[in-house]
């Protein structure tokens, strides 16, 4: 799927940025977080991937706030879609994967 060994950094778009925090509050460090620390659980968002690839991604941040982001590839680069809060079948997923 992903080649994480591959990715280098983010590309945000301050649309989509603005939109994670006044919207969900998550700012985009906590959105960095998420995608380096462990557990992490990626999976392929098939009914938004045209024309791109999309993927799902339930992880936690430092402080352990349980996030899922919708995110694409752009390159080396992680392209934040939207984050927000994990909702209860999310956070009954990833408790179970971990």
């Amino acid at each position: 799927m992903i080649d994480w060994a591959l990715i280098v950094g983010f590309q945000w778009d301050k649309g989509n940025a603005f939109k994670s925090e006044t919207k969900h509050g998550v700012t985009c460090a906590e959105t960095e977080q998420l995608f380096v620390n462990a557990p992490l659980i990626v999976t392929a968002d098939a009914s938004h991937s045209s024309p791109e690839p999309r993927f799902h991604a339930l992880g936690q941040t430092d402080d352990g706030r349980l996030l899922h982001a919708s995110f694409t590839l752009r390159g080396r680069l992680i392209r934040p879609i939207s984050v927000r809060p994990m909702n209860r079948k999310e956070k009954m997923i990833y408790e179970k994967a971990t």
